[in-house]
């Protein structure tokens, strides 16, 4: 239904200039252990009594889904590019009961266009344990020729795009900039760091991802989907690949910390990746690279 209502989003109407005032929430929010083992089994997660940092971003889903589909959302859901998302998380037990409440915030100008964030929070015991920003763009009808390289018009997915400025922090990911290699020069320019390791995308990454996120966007899970939004193949959730970073770095990540992500060229499905990690002293920066860079992220104290 709510993709019915995003697609209903594309038909000529009146839509407000500001960003709606009121927060969408859910109360005694509890994870199903069986939706968390096929969510660990797809992302690379070890299973665990605690909930990985991206895990509450699918309990918020449909809450931040519900608030762009309305129609006082000053824009149609479907065209809409993510371009980064950040995570503050504690360790939260896979037991425990949550509430959710999702608003959207800082509507900014971009030179593409505008920019939103979707402010996700989850609370146990009236405390905020996970807090995640996931930052949009609209591209206006003027640059509609001009989007960022690799773009996808997501239709609210979380998408792997190229980045459309700063992280929702105001800082750059690792190797967000061109001269640590996430240049958009062409292919042959570009020359990512050591791999740290070598990853096979299989084509069903889409379509499995899906299924435990609930998000159905068809560039992820159908051919003909992708090839309407100009993609020849269908292409990795951007929030599947966060994903799969921080399962890379399982058990080297302290108990609370932010991951900041940039999303850059989209992942085309099957894939041959490399996932390149260096620690900071404080945290890590990371980055998973193919002949262009996909996604640049950094973990920083909270």
């Amino acid at each position: 239904m709510l993709y019915l209502r995003a697609a209903a989003g594309l038909l000529p109407t009146r839509r407000p200039s500001t960003l709606p005032d009121r927060t969408l929430t859910q109360s005694g929010v509890r994870v199903d252990l069986a939706h968390l083992a096929a969510y660990d089994r797809v992302c690379g997660f070890r299973l665990s009594d605690t909930l990985p940092a991206t895990y509450p971003h699918l309990l918020a889903f449909p809450l931040a889904m519900r608030l762009m589909v309305g129609s006082d959302f000053p824009f149609p859901v479907i065209g809409l590019v993510h371009v980064a998302n950040r995570i503050t998380a504690r360790s939260v037990r896979a037991d425990a009961e949550l509430d959710i409440a999702v608003h959207a915030d800082n509507l900014r100008p971009h030179a593409k266009g505008r920019q939103f964030d979707v402010v996700a929070v989850a609370s146990h015991g009236g405390s905020e344990v996970w807090r995640g920003v996931s930052t949009y763009l609209s591209r206006s009808a003027s640059s509609a020729g001009a989007s960022p390289a690799g773009a996808s018009p997501a239709g609210a997915s979380p998408a792997g795009t190229s980045p459309a400025g700063t992280s929702p922090a105001g800082t750059s990911p690792a190797g967000a900039s061109p001269a640590a290699g996430g240049g958009r020069g062409p292919a042959s320019t570009f020359h990512p760091p050591p791999a740290s390791a070598i990853w096979r995308v299989p084509p069903r990454t889409g379509t499995d991802y899906a299924e435990v996120s609930g998000d159905h966007n068809p560039i992820h899970t159908s051919r003909i989907g992708a090839r309407l939004f100009g993609f020849p193949k269908p292409i990795a959730h951007g929030m599947w690949t966060k994903a799969r970073c921080l399962a890379a770095l399982e058990g080297r990540l302290p108990g609370e910390y932010t991951v900041d992500v940039a999303f850059k060229q989209p992942i085309l499905l099957p894939a041959r990746v490399s996932f390149h990690a260096a620690p900071t002293g404080t945290g890590w920066e990371f980055r998973v690279d193919g002949k262009r860079p996909h996604l640049a992220g950094v973990v920083t104290p909270p």
